[in-house]
Formats: structure tokens, sequence, C-alpha cells
């Protein structure tokens, strides 16, 4: 399909155009496994032709108040709002998770504008006593200046504002580049980025491989910060390339979380809140119950609670409202995920709940698969230490809160973890022990907007959301301020007195 026929064109400096690095991508349905658009794919020099509009656009950016960026923020949330609907069915039609999640999408995508936005009065530096008398010394909080944003498939338009909107509060500018799979919902936001009259180069949108455009990005001198949402493999090659010009990095990874049942929990709490966790979008959320550990009094009857849970939700048209779990993301996704299934019985697990590909799928080219569960897994498996990210829940039994935080630890992931138990001294003990950046007790995700999204181990460096990941869209600059009138500080030699 010829690039000038193509109604989505990549945005840079507030200009829409084609993309040059090659042919179109084809983007597929999930649900139907067909072609319903094609993606402008962005050349290593327009990525490089990003970056220079965002550093020509940042220096007046940072110098507005931030009251005034605040003010087009939440002009954006507010269209995010009107569009809502149109945005969810463009996420379900090129990611595929059922229509009322990806309104709940919709709606968070906006939360973040609206969120980081009342932070315009709120980024404070610090002043200290100097050595001298006459003299202030300033800690000010200051822009880092251009941000590459770089987000995977599985919340194509809520990550955009992860990304977008503590950058533009922070007074940076950037570019960012959506998954090549879902590069759409991005594209439209980039419409009402232009319609809030977000000055241009502020926000710069461009599609492609992460192998060449991500690359680009990552590699450029002229980046100041890189914030990646994605896979392991993709995070420690970004690290890699941006250590070369030490570029500062935020990484988050996924996770392999383990979902902790005490026998005195709520078991009928923790069986729906164990289902959720595992089925929402497919299974495909970093923070999801990839493991799910039950105390040994109660498995049995945990298991047979959790079959009979899953049993009920329904596979099907994402777009239809009284669907519960759609398709896969694609075909290598779910082929992915049934190669785990397979190895694991191989290794000795047993089918509780036989899923997989369905006999009579909704649409007959989708990439559906029905919820597994499986049981008599060991710690050591694939399934217990690779993260799956599909409709599949590995279960073992334990014996004692200390041997459930051994297997719950034995990760080399380390982002969320879940514990349901009535007992306060295993809450206390669970803080100090279970050694993962995000801890849910009684609950599950998703996690707050003002939290801190942060993982351990390879599940990532740095974090997102709230203050503390505001952090890292600003750095620190130390002003002395002498108004003495004289030249004299800094000529004495400093008697440590």
């Amino acid at each position: 399909m010829p690039a000038t026929s193509n109604p989505w064109r990549l945005y840079i400096d507030g200009k829409w155009c084609a993309g040059e690095g090659g042919a179109d991508r084809e983007i597929v349905n999930p649900a139907t496994g067909e072609v319903f658009a094609h993606a402008p794919e962005a050349s290593p020099a327009q990525a490089q032709a990003a970056i220079a509009a965002a550093r020509r656009a940042q220096p007046a950016w940072g110098r507005r108040a931030p009251i005034e960026r605040a003010r087009i923020m939440r002009r954006i949330a507010s269209l995010i709002r009107r569009d809502a609907e149109a945005l969810a069915r463009l996420v379900v039609t090129e990611q595929g998770k059922p229509i009322l999640e990806a309104r709940g999408e919709a709606g968070g995508a906006a939360e973040f504008f609206d969120f980081f936005s009342e932070f315009a009065r709120r980024i404070a530096g610090e002043i200290l006593p100097s050595d001298y008398a006459s003299e202030q010394v300033w800690i000010q909080r200051v822009p880092v200046g251009v941000v590459a944003g770089i987000i995977p498939w599985n919340y194509p338009a809520a990550l955009v504002s992860r990304k977008v909107a503590p950058a533009m509060i922070a007074g940076n500018t950037i570019v960012l580049k959506p998954h090549e799979l879902t590069p759409l919902s991005a594209l439209y936001m980039a419409k009402l980025f232009e319609e809030a009259e977000v000055p241009p180069g502020v926000v710069n949108i461009v599609c492609g491989a992460g192998t060449t455009v991500g690359e680009a990005l990552s590699s450029s001198t002229d980046v100041d910060l890189v914030t990646m949402t994605g896979s392991v493999p993709a995070g420690r090659r970004i690290n890699q390339v941006a250590a070369a010009n030490l570029t500062p990095v935020s990484l988050e990874l996924g996770g392999k979380a383990p979902f902790i049942v005490m026998a005195d929990a709520d078991l009928d709490l923790a069986v729906r809140s164990a289902v959720t966790s595992r089925f929402m979008n497919c299974g495909q959320v970093c923070i999801c119950n990839e493991r799910t550990l039950v105390e040994a009094p109660i498995f049995d009857q945990f298991v047979e609670r959790f079959i009979a849970a899953t049993k009920k939700l329904r596979v099907g048209d994402p777009l239809r409202e009284d669907t519960d779990i759609g398709p896969k993301m694609s075909e290598k996704e779910r082929v992915k995920v049934e190669e785990l299934v397979e190895q694991a019985t191989r290794d000795g697990a047993k089918v509780a709940l036989a899923g997989g590909r369905p006999k009579n799928p909704p649409t007959p080219k989708g990439f559906w698969l029905e919820p597994t569960v499986l049981t008599h897994v060991r710690p050591e498996m694939d399934i217990m230490q690779k993260e799956i990210f599909g409709p599949v829940v590995p279960m073992i039994p334990f014996k004692g809160f200390d041997e459930a935080v051994a297997i719950g630890n034995d990760s080399r992931y380390g982002l969320s973890a879940y514990l349901f138990t009535r007992d306060l001294g295993n809450v206390m003990r669970a803080v100090r022990d279970i050694d993962f950046g995000e801890l849910y007790v009684n609950r599950i995700g998703p996690e707050l907007l003002q939290a801190f999204h942060v993982g351990y181990r390879n599940s990532g460096l740095g974090g997102d959301d709230g203050s503390h990941g505001l952090e890292h869209y600003l750095k620190k600059k130390t002003v002395y301020v002498n108004y003495s009138g004289s030249n004299t500080t800094g000529l004495m030699p400093y008697s440590g007195k």
C-alpha cells in the first residue's frame, strides 16, 4: 500500500508526514486476524528530525509557567474524555482487550494528564544555609530536556499518557515511539494534542520497529532521558545503547507476580481477585497474577473454586460488553504461551483445566486462547520462572508463610506481589520479607496514579507514577547566590570549622 494513500501519519514538529522507513506496516486486528489498517514507518532520519524538533521546542516550553503547561494538559484530558468511546474502540481493534477494559484504559489516559497537571504548583526546590554570610544555596528542580518514550502493545493509549504527561508538566519535550503492532492509539492521541494546541515539537509521535526507530532514539546524543516500558531483552538493549552516552534510563520490564493466599484469607475475595488478576487483558499485564501460591489446607478448595469461576468467563468478541477475555495480541504471542504450557506438562505439570485454542473460536482467524489451569508444578519449572503473559495460571501449595515467601522471591523479576490474609503479623512480615517493588494486600491492581510503580531485579530501573516517578523527568541544579556585594567567598581555604 503506497504511503501516500495511508490516512495515518507520523506527527513531527506539529506536522503530519508520511513515513520514510519503507513500506507501511500492516496492522492486524487480533480478534479477526485480518489487516484493518496500515501504519507509517519512520526512518532513523525522521526519528532524528523528531528529536531535533523537540530540542528546538524545549527552551520555550520549559520557560512557560507550569500553570500554563497545566492548562494545556487539562485540555488534553478533556479531549480524551470527549473521544473516549472512539479511542476505546480503536484500542480494542488494534490490541484485542474487551471493550469494558478499553473504556477503563481511555479513562486512565485522561487521568494521567489531570493528575500530573496538579504538579504545576508542587515542583519545589530547596534553600540551604551557606557557610558564608549574605549567601544562600538553592537547589532547583529543572527539566531534563528531551525525553524519548518507548511503550509496549498491551496498553497502547494509557501508556502514551503515562510518558507524555509527566514529561510535559516538568517542562520537557518528548519523542514517543508506540509499539509497531499497536501504533494507532498513539497517533489518534496526537490528533488530540494538536487540537489542544500543544506547541509544535513538544510532543512528537514516530512509529517503527525497536531495532530501527527505537535504536535511533536510545542512541541519540541529543536525548536526555529514555523512559521505556516493555520486555527485558528490549530494556537491556536500550540500557546498553543509552549507556554509551551516559543517558539516564527508566525501565519497566514486566513481572512474575506471586499471588499468595493464606489459609485464613477471605476465600471468596481471594478467588475473585485471583481470577480477575490473571485473566484481565487476556493475562497480558505486567502486574498480573502469574503464580498462584495457596496454603496447603485450602489448596484443593481454592483450585476447585478458581476453576468454577474461570469456567464462567466468556471468551469472545472484545467489542461485546459481555466478553471477559479477548484474543491474544498476536500469533507469535499465542504460540509462546502454548509452548510454555507444553513444556510444563512435559516437566510433570497436570492440566486441571484444559484451555488452549477453542474448538469453536469466535472467529476463524483470531488469536484465541481459553484459560488453562496447571497444578503439580514445581518452583524451578519454566512456567514458574518465565513470564507467561497469557491466560494460563500455575498453582502450587505451600506449607507456612516462610515457604510462601521463599517461593515468591525465587524469581528474576520483582515488580508486583499479592498477599491475602487476615493476620496482621503475616502482613507485616510480608512488607519486610517479600522482595518486590509493589505489594498488594487483600486487593489487586491496577496501581494508583499517586503511588510509585517500581520493580526490582529484571523488572527494571527507575519507575513510573506519582511524585517519585516525576523525579525522573527533572534534574537538580545547585545555585550559590551571594548578595554581600563582595567576592570573598570561595577565596579562603576551607577550614572545616
